[in-house]
């Protein structure tokens, strides 16, 4: 804590010194600077010169997927940085490499549907490694195509078969042995500033487990997102691996797992080498936003709890998803025309995203009046041992007493149909990570309380999910308001007047942290309090347009993330600004004008070689 405090006092008084200097420049937006608000450098988004360093020329650009343009470098390009006669002599526009591309991709498949998805995987990720912008620009223009492709559900096949699917490195590396050398070993990374650091131990990879090292896709399709909706530079973006070994008998006994082959270490012990992670990354990169991701319960509340008062920092899965399930629910009440607050929520899952999602929620019900202990009474939690009540004493899990129903001792372990055939639940949340648990008798023990229930089956991927769209509209007479973590394809199904088709949404964090990341990175708050998720949920509710809710869907088109992304951070920023957090302001206080202008966009600039 010395350390930190040290590092930021030192950071503190270079940026004061800095300040007359700052204000020259001519890129720089008009900031107001007061107490602690310092003055900060514009991004510019496109159509700006690259300088690469001087001993950066010829093949080298070609090779480096952040400056390769392919069949897009200029003719004078080609003579100013040595690569005439490298690549081929016709100059094609961006435009005219994304159609060729996007043809590519249509084609790559194979004898079946997992062979399809698997090949446009693998065929995206050697784009990406090939041509950054064009990868991102393909991206941007295709995002309800590409985003299950690079992330869930994909990603959990990519994860389980990585040892055989991988290809080239991306990212860093920092293992048990690496104790003592962590400082060191980040000082590896070829770019000297970071916004966005996704790290994962790889101890609870989606609903799949123990995936140990092979956890690195989740990091790197994280941060793909980060840059596709949310505008982050993707040279600013660093995905990590914290290999602490893995409890996976299999990978272990399997002669290409390219992880440290020896079981998890725990204890005392895992947390000094986060620790020594924490300020390795800190001393390098000491603005770098930290977002967690599957760590697991209850490493990954006490790993936020240890950190997010010191450090930029927050957890996707306890957080990010709690934001994303209480924007769903904010607006699914808006359909339904009842209050959020007055909600009987029947939460299945206990683990880090069944507490964070509930907690979330809880959070959300006192913001909006309740006192805490009338929130959380308006929950009951089922776990794989049942209903949770106080009755389980010594055996309640971690964060897990705060939700310990005490009036309903008698009813401990009981059942999830018959606790929803009891309880009569306006929402039913699936976050256990095991598919098929919403089973038909489950739905319509609901359906018959209830006149629209509202089910959430948010476990990824799609073959962990709780029950399908067509479950839920099946089961509950076309009444269900659905929406899932994993995205399911249009539904039809009879109603008393004919035929309906619905598109379900799709609950995915990925309308959440690039907002809540690009809006810290743009104020350039200190920390990550609840308030911002809870601005960042509404300001996603408030997205869906009227139109879209009577459609069945209770999230925005993902076509329209970035301007979703957008609202978010614009809506965190300013809870920052209100918080006295922020330490940059826009003069003009428009933060709608300043935060478009951080995002970067997929655009390719001309490059010149710095001598």
């Amino acid at each position: 804590n010395q350390t930190t405090a040290l590092c930021r006092l030192t950071t503190h008084h270079a940026m004061f010194s800095l300040r007359p200097l700052l204000r020259a420049l001519p890129c720089a937006r008009s900031i107001t600077t007061a107490g602690n608000l310092l003055p900060i450098r514009r991004r510019m988004r496109k159509n700006h010169s690259l300088k690469l360093n001087h001993n950066r020329y010829g093949v080298e650009i070609i090779y480096d997927p952040s400056t390769n343009k392919g069949t897009a470098f200029t003719e004078r390009e080609q003579d100013r940085l040595g690569i005439r006669g490298l690549v081929p002599p016709q100059t094609f526009t961006i435009e005219q490499q994304v159609e060729r591309t996007y043809i590519n991709f249509l084609r790559a498949g194979g004898a079946g549907p997992q062979d399809d998805v698997v090949s446009k995987y693998l065929y995206m990720i050697s784009l990406q490694d090939r041509n950054e912008t064009l990868f991102y620009r393909i991206m941007t223009e295709h995002i309800e195509e590409v985003a299950p492709i690079i992330y869930t559900p994909t990603v959990g096949y990519a994860c389980q078969n990585a040892q055989m699917l991988f290809r080239r490195p991306r990212g860093l590396y920092f293992t048990a042995r690496d104790r003592g050398d962590m400082h060191a070993i980040v000082q590896n990374w070829p770019h000297d500033n970071v916004d966005v650091i996704v790290v994962t131990d790889g101890s609870r990879i989606l609903g799949l487990g123990d995936l140990g090292v092979q956890g690195m896709a989740i990091p790197i399709g994280k941060l793909s997102l980060y840059v596709g909706a949310g505008g982050i530079n993707p040279t600013r973006c660093l995905p990590v691996m914290i290999d602490v070994g893995t409890n996976n008998q299999a990978l272990l006994n399997n002669q290409y797992y390219m992880g440290l082959r020896h079981p998890r270490i725990e204890g005392q012990e895992y947390f000094e080498i986060i620790d020594e992670f924490m300020m390795a990354v800190q001393g390098r990169f000491p603005n770098a936003l930290i977002q967690f991701e599957d760590f697991k319960t209850p490493k990954a509340e006490m790993l936020l709890k240890r950190y997010r008062s010191s450090f930029r920092c927050f957890n996707d899965d306890i957080q990010g998803t709690g934001a994303v399930t209480l924007a769903g629910l904010l607006a699914a009440h808006r359909k339904v025309q009842t209050p959020f607050t007055q909600s009987k929520i029947v939460c299945v899952g206990a683990g880090s995203a069944g507490l964070g999602v509930c907690n979330a929620l809880v959070d959300g019900m006192v913001r909006m009046g309740l006192s805490p202990a009338e929130a959380r009474a308006r929950f009951w939690l089922v776990d794989d041992k049942g209903l949770i009540t106080a009755a389980r004493g010594s055996k309640l899990q971690y964060g897990q007493s705060a939700f310990a129903r005490t009036e309903d001792s008698e009813h401990e372990g009981s059942s999830l149909v018959d606790t929803v055939a009891r309880v009569q639940p306006t929402v039913l949340l699936g976050l256990s990570g095991v598919g098929g648990l919403f089973t038909e008798p489950v739905v319509r023990a609901m359906s018959a309380a209830v006149k629209e229930p509202i089910i959430f089956a948010m476990s990824n991927p799609t073959h962990l999910s709780e029950c399908s769209a067509e479950q839920a509209y099946k089961w509950s007479g076309g009444r269900a308001v659905f929406a899932s973590g994993s995205p399911f394809g249009t539904v039809k199904f009879q109603g008393p007047d004919g035929e309906i088709e619905r598109t379900p949404s799709q609950a995915n964090n990925m309308f959440i942290f690039p907002g809540v990341g690009l809006g810290v990175i743009g104020s350039g708050s200190p920390i990550v309090p609840d308030r911002f998720f809870f601005e960042a949920a509404q300001a996603l509710a408030d997205s869906v347009d009227d139109i879209t809710l009577q459609s069945g869907k209770v999230f925005p088109l993902i076509r329209d993330i970035r301007r979703v992304s957008r609202a978010i951070a614009v809506a965190v920023a300013k809870a920052a600004e209100t918080e006295k957090l922020s330490t940059v302001v826009p003069e003009d206080g428009d933060w709608d004008a300043y935060i478009e202008d951080l995002m970067w966009e997929p655009a390719y600039c001309p490059l010149v070689v710095a001598h």
